[in-house]
């Protein structure tokens, strides 16, 4: 009986002292001030640091995230520099209920404590946001000016003195924030939170991107057209002519004045003189219609086209198509001048120069200058000389005028001589010669002698 007794009282001792024990490794455990092993914030392990401690980590890494930099640099025509906080662009950062969930390890008695530690959460997640369009109205607003200027085409004038001038274009600028706005998303929501020595601000530096607008016609391209300068200029006398026939060769001038023509392209008089009735009525003076001088509607526009012909031969360009009259006109020599007659005769010629041919006019004092201005070696010039291959005698035509004697003869038109005309361009180059072509054989008709004579 003794000794079950005894035995009794040793079982329960060492129930009581299993007991105690168990009881002192709850308390061991469910008191331990640290965080369980094994948790992430984010990416960061926290498991094992102290609460206050972990607590501290996480927020000043929240803290470190929102304190980083966008600092961009201007360029272009800005060149300031934009630097804003994180958290001035509306940028946030959270570890979800990480705070909460770790001073919850200190509340409660024994047992909730130890169960709730022993069920803690593993990982806690870091909640990041940002307001992209704070970012891109911000840049806007402190960059805004570079898009409010257009481009601007280059200029080419000529001075009154014939030297050709540029004024150089202007570009415009476009800001192209798309890619900058998704690299700073990109760098802004943190994908791979580092250790506790990381959490230091970082900054996002970049240039400002700005995009070039060229206007369509830049300086590098109209000087490529190659007009450099005065290659040209012809001037013939209008000062004996009517009103009509000086209206008529002014209005086909100004038409005609900056016509521009691009390399190989063939100018055609007939697409001038279409021009200038759709600008211009054409007044009555007198034209040469069957080897007569009779009035008509645009006398005078060939006159135009003559002056344009004799610039073209000194040029060096090649003629398509060329006809002259079939009188000998005043204002030109024989071989020198160049008809027009609405669907019949064209004068054409082909800018042969390689390069771009601007045609300027110029009425002054009844006189008549064209320019030709383009591309043509300084060392080189053209001569234009036309030689009279024979003459043909004028026919006499005779009538009877019963009203004079009998027998007597009275002249009422004096005949005139007609005239075949060889018309050649010599080439030359520092003063030689290079070159000499015949360029036009033309007849001019005889104008008949008018007399008249008495009855037999």
């Amino acid at each position: 009986m003794k000794i079950w007794r005894i035995t009794i009282i040793a079982a329960l001792s060492l129930l009581l002292l299993a007991a105690a024990a168990g009881w002192a490794l709850l308390w061991q455990y469910a008191k331990q001030d640290t965080v369980p092993p094994g948790v992430l914030a984010g990416h960061i392990p926290i498991g094992g640091m102290e609460i206050d401690a972990a607590i501290q980590l996480a927020e000043d890494y929240e803290n470190a995230l929102m304190a980083r930099k966008i600092d961009i640099q201007g360029t272009g025509p800005a060149s300031d520099r934009y630097i804003r906080l994180a958290s001035e662009l509306g940028y946030r950062a959270q570890f979800l209920e990480l705070r909460a969930a770790l001073l919850k390890l200190r509340e409660g008695n024994l047992l909730e404590r130890a169960k709730y530690r022993y069920h803690f959460p593993g990982a806690f997640e870091l909640t990041q946001s940002w307001k992209q369009e704070l970012f891109e109205d911000s840049l806007r607003m402190q960059w805004g000016w570079i898009e409010e200027s257009e481009p601007q085409n280059a200029v080419r004038f000529i001075t009154e003195d014939d030297e050709v001038r540029y004024k150089a274009h202007r570009n415009a600028f476009r800001l192209e924030t798309s890619e900058l706005v998704s690299a700073v998303s990109g760098w802004m929501i943190e994908k791979e939170q580092g250790p506790v020595a990381d959490v230091e601000p970082q900054v996002f530096r970049a240039e400002l991107p700005v995009a070039v607008v060229e206007p369509e016609t830049t300086l590098e391209k109209l000087q490529d057209e190659g007009v450099s300068r005065k290659m040209m200029s012809f001037t013939t006398s209008f000062a004996t002519s009517s009103e009509g026939r000086a209206h008529n060769i002014t209005v086909t001038a100004e038409t005609l004045h900056d016509w521009h023509l691009a390399p190989d392209e063939v100018f055609s008089y007939s697409e001038l003189i279409a021009l200038t009735e759709e600008r211009h009525q054409y007044q009555e003076a007198p034209v040469i219609l069957n080897g007569r001088l009779v009035p008509g509607i645009g006398g005078g526009i060939c006159q135009v086209s003559s002056t344009l012909y004799q610039a073209v031969l000194r040029a060096g360009l090649d003629i398509v198509e060329r006809r002259n009259h079939s009188l000998p006109v005043a204002y030109l020599p024989l071989g020198h001048d160049a008809t027009y007659a609405t669907d019949a005769i064209d004068f054409k010629f082909r800018n042969s120069t390689g390069k771009h041919l601007i045609i300027r006019t110029e009425v002054k004092d009844r006189q008549l200058t064209v320019k030709l201005f383009g591309t043509m070696p300084d060392n080189e010039r053209y001569e234009i000389h036309s030689e009279t291959v024979r003459t043909i005698a004028p026919e006499v035509k005779q009538s009877v005028n019963e009203a004079l004697a009998p027998g007597s003869r009275v002249v009422k038109e004096k005949g005139k001589q007609g005239y075949v005309v060889d018309t050649y361009r010599t080439r030359l180059r520092d003063g030689e010669v290079v070159s000499r072509e015949r360029v036009s054989r033309d007849t001019y008709r005889a104008q008949p002698a008018i007399v008249e004579v008495g009855p037999s």
